[in-house]
């Protein structure tokens, strides 16, 4: 009777936190969800893949876990901090109309400079991911390029999923008041609603939807995924990849995705992309389906018809079991096989189109 007392108020405990902490973000009302249903990609309450996919092709959660624990891969953390290269917020806003520059945090972080526009891609700027920071990974290096205080005024911010190290509480906190659009997909609107963003600052999307503002047009398109940030809302929310276009360049950003045939697709209908940023990390052959394989990132580039692809989504947190530097290793190699160009900046080293594109191998 005591064990079974002891497991019920871990339980009642449990279900407060999550009903209490506001990490969890918000709920999707009446209307939101028959707006949804009306999207063609949400049944029984969820959103679903293009494709049939499975989060884990092989394998169980518990098997998973087990592995990460206690075999761990070699080198899963660097040995110490990455080369980082600090910013300030002048030092990013020194650009002509006609500049296209990528600055890329760490993990998929991005800040993308683009007809004149600071648009801010992910951007999970916090030291700690979710809500139980010790149940989560821990960022590589002790700080980051430029602190979400330090950003300068932000035109806009895409979010590819809601996921934790995607979506960051505190950072959206933290920037809301100097952000003047969010564009998300479907499903994430409530959570920003409940962090105390405008609502008429939120503009959610469906696949292939497409907004226009002060010269540049942004289109939702399709990724390979899923969402949820708590044991009870798995897939209600959409996923996505994002197309960026200007009068002259276009950059297309991947999100996070298994491989599929939506790239090529993307690479005919809005294509050819002067920059892609790509995930590239985090991945295993147990969840091959929903994360890519280094080798699927560049094939997935040059699907995208991308004249350079710059890898994103690692060199910040392990969340998967191969060694930390492996994504940028491997990537690089299928790079040179395929002949894809790619860039590698170091954390905080900026990528402008038309310039010498950092190429140097930091990570050695």
């Amino acid at each position: 009777m005591a064990t079974s007392s002891f497991v019920g108020v871990l339980l009642v405990a449990g279900a407060a936190f999550i009903g209490l902490s506001p990490q969890f973000g918000g709920k999707p009302t009446k209307a939101d969800k028959q707006t949804y249903a009306k999207s063609g990609h949400y049944q029984n309450g969820e959103f679903v893949n293009l494709l049939p996919t499975l989060q884990l092709t092989e394998g169980s959660m518990t098997g998973i876990l087990w592995k990460f624990l206690f075999k761990k891969a070699p080198n899963t953390s660097p040995a110490g901090p990455l080369p980082m290269q600090p910013l300030d917020s002048l030092a990013i806003t020194r650009k002509t109309p006609d500049m296209v520059r990528v600055t890329w945090f760490g993990h998929s972080a991005s800040l993308v400079e683009l007809a004149g526009k600071n648009i801010l891609l992910d951007p999970m700027l916090g030291m700690e991911m979710g809500p139980v920071s010790w149940l989560t990974p821990n960022r590589y290096n002790p700080s980051l390029p430029i602190s979400a205080e330090k950003l300068p005024p932000i035109d806009a911010v895409l979010i590819s999923h809601d996921h934790y190290d995607h979506l960051d509480y505190q950072t959206i906190r933290r920037i809301k008041h100097k952000v003047a659009r969010f564009y998300v997909p479907l499903g994430i609107g409530p959570h920003l609603r409940a962090w105390g963003v405008a609502p008429e600052r939120i503009t959610e999307m469906n696949w292939n939807d497409e907004v226009q503002f002060d010269g540049l047009t942004v289109v939702c398109t399709p990724s390979r995924h899923f969402s949820g940030r708590g044991l009870t809302n798995r897939n209600s929310t959409m996923w996505s990849s994002w197309v960026l276009k200007s009068a002259t360049k276009r950059v297309f950003y991947s999100g996070d995705g298994g491989y599929g045939p939506h790239f090529r697709t993307i690479g005919a209908a809005q294509g050819p992309f002067d920059l892609a940023l790509m995930e590239c990390g985090q991945y295993d052959r147990q969840w091959a389906q929903i994360h890519m394989m280094p080798e699927q990132s560049v094939q997935a580039a040059r699907d995208v018809r991308a004249a350079v692809m710059l890898p994103v989504h690692w060199a910040a947190f392990t969340e998967a079991n191969h060694a930390w530097d492996d994504p940028i290793k491997r990537a690089t190699a299928e790079a040179a096989r395929l002949g894809q160009p790619i860039t590698t900046p170091r954390l905080g080293g900026p990528v402008t189109l038309g310039a010498s594109l950092p190429r140097s191998r930091w990570w050695e």
